[in-house]
């Protein structure tokens, strides 16, 4: 999405104000469509584990990475600091998933391959933690005038819904209970809401911003490429799955693209 506008010591009041929260709540009707898409194509489920595989790829290498970059702009030893936040992001979900795996395999509950549902909740977790933060650049954006708040606002409200799409899916792979995974996709829809009203009050640094952006898509991307686009060809290595994968990248593509 376009690059997050620098608005520290400024509120938003007014007209602003009320139209970051109105493009909010389109972005809380638009995550719920996409848990309900999720939930309503079960019975498709490796279509459902493709297309969600694709479009957190394509979240994290075209929207995540490249705002994290912009935004965290200083570097470390050499290396740019949201591209080792995103290394240590991927190293983290990897140590805490076998880490918890292995808990729940050494209390019976399975071999070392069972997915621990505490995984499931942690990685919806950061997605309504991301939401928050597209909530924060609709209210920024508006802070600025002009085409920026209508920029960001048209390309959180598009990616939302492969947001809930998302937390939805993850939550479920995981083998946690319906409710729990509706409980997380009401989470993820309510954050932008949130996120939007607290630019009344609050301004999150850059470099801050940054960083968390760097971590949040080194976890995503390990999620998408260790578990579910694997779980997706698994038992149906169908032509079909891979479509719904390059689809999902497109998509996220074609926000990209016509929010820049």
């Amino acid at each position: 999405m376009p690059g997050w506008p620098d608005v520290r010591g400024r509120g938003l009041i007014g007209y602003e104000g009320a139209m970051a929260v109105l493009v909010a709540l389109g972005a809380f009707l638009m995550t719920l469509a996409g848990g309900w898409t999720a939930q309503r194509v079960t019975d498709r489920r490796h279509l459902v584990l493709g297309l969600a595989g694709g479009l957190m790829l394509g979240v994290v290498g075209l929207d995540l990475l490249p705002e994290a970059l912009e935004a965290a702009g200083a570097e470390v030893f050499g290396v740019p600091a949201a591209l080792l936040l995103f290394v240590a992001g991927f190293l983290l979900a990897h140590l805490m998933e076998h880490l918890l795996a292995g808990r729940t395999a050494a209390h019976g509950a399975g071999d070392h391959h069972h997915r621990a549902p505490e995984v499931g909740l942690t990685a919806a977790a950061a997605m309504v933690g991301h939401s928050a933060m597209d909530g924060v650049a609709i209210g920024a954006a508006f802070q600025v005038g002009g085409g920026m708040g209508t920029a960001v606002a048209l390309a959180v409200v598009a990616h939302d819904f492969a947001d809930g799409f998302n937390t939805y899916t993850i939550t479920s792979l995981y083998g946690n209970a319906r409710r729990k995974a509706l409980t997380m996709l009401f989470a993820d829809a309510v954050a932008p809401v949130v996120g939007a009203a607290s630019t009344a009050f609050v301004t999150i640094p850059e470099q801050l911003l940054g960083g968390y952006l760097g971590l949040f898509g080194g976890a995503l991307l390990y999620l998408a490429a260790a578990e579910i686009l694997p779980e997706a060809h698994h038992a149906h290595p169908a032509r079909s799955t891979l479509l719904c994968t390059v689809a999902g990248t497109a998509f996220i593509w074609l926000v990209v693209g016509l929010a820049s």
